[in-house]
């Protein structure tokens, strides 16, 4: 099929959106559709649809000011879970880095053979990411670093890891000795597959709150997977924890806080912004209806 759907003037959208049984003033729909892509607000909107009906009609008393407030919601959880990632990131980040200079020297990492883990092109691109970060940086500490050590073109690790992107940390962790990984995934109570799922996850996350894309009412491409039942039982009972959600995502951020920021006030921040948005369904998000009965959100437990 081609697709042949015109372009719509900003009034024209609001029309359409009139004609669909949505409650709204005129000139403030107007003036919210030309900051706010209407393809993107559709998002928001998509649940209020009549289930079945052809002409995605919206349910009766529908209003803007309902789809606002999940938008609002939506933009305010973003920031609560960048604020955990760069927490949770410069913890494990930290790890990584300290094990790795301890056994390998601080410019082990240029040798692919002490990341085992990753192959030849892998390796290739991370050194080159680093390498350019370094060469355009303006850090202080980058253009001191060079100035003073003029025989070095390569940054110790501990400099290096400052200027990687979270996906750079992840390619790291991954070529990682198994006693390494296994080391660092012991530290915060995991297997090794399961934090680099975790990781992987949070990568992802990361990139989608960083583009401004959507959390609530999302399936992840990437899975985060649960510790095992036999040895975790807190992770699935008496609540099943969906890692492909949002719920899992912030189960998991919650667990690794809990341990590299105890005394954060996150999860106040969170349920505080539940509270304000009281009307916003977090079943769209995959909490079940006894998420607070999960082990994990009790303070008193990890």
């Amino acid at each position: 099929m081609k697709y042949e759907k015109p372009a719509l003037s900003f009034s024209a959208q609001a029309d359409r959106l009139f004609a669909r049984g949505l409650v709204a003033d005129r000139s403030e729909l107007v003036n919210l559709l030309k900051s706010v892509n209407y393809y993107r607000l559709s998002a928001y909107w998509y649940t209020f649809r009549i289930e079945g009906d052809p002409d995605d009609r919206l349910r009766a008393g529908t209003t803007l000011e309902m789809i606002w407030n999940r938008y609002v919601f939506d933009r305010q959880l973003r920031l609560l879970v960048m604020d955990a990632i760069e927490r949770v990131e410069v913890a494990i980040r930290t790890q990584i880095v300290n094990r790795h200079v301890l056994e390998h020297g601080a410019f082990g990492y240029l040798d692919r053979a002490n990341l085992p883990g990753i192959d030849v092109e892998e390796h290739r691109k991370l050194m080159d990411k680093v390498r350019t970060e370094a060469k355009h940086s303006r850090e202080d500490f980058v253009r001191h670093y060079l100035d003073k050590y003029t025989l070095e073109h390569d940054l110790p690790l501990w400099m290096a890891c400052e200027l990687m992107t979270f996906g750079g940390m992840l390619t790291l962790f991954m070529g990682l000795r198994t006693r390494l990984k296994k080391d660092i995934a012991q530290h915060y109570g995991l297997s090794v597959p399961v934090l680099g799922s975790w990781l992987k996850t949070l990568n992802q996350v990361r990139n989608i709150c960083a583009h401004h894309a959507r959390l609530w009412n999302r399936v992840f491409g990437v899975r985060a997977a649960m510790p095992e039942a036999v040895t975790h039982p807190e992770w699935h009972m008496p609540v099943t924890i969906a890692g492909d959600q949002a719920f899992g995502v912030l189960t998991v951020l919650y667990y690794l806080l809990r341990q590299v920021a105890p005394k954060s006030r996150w999860q106040d921040r969170l349920l505080a912004l539940f509270a304000q948005y009281p009307a916003v369904p977090l079943r769209f998000m995959g909490f079940p209806n006894n998420w607070r009965d999960c082990p994990i959100w009790k303070r008193n437990t990890l």
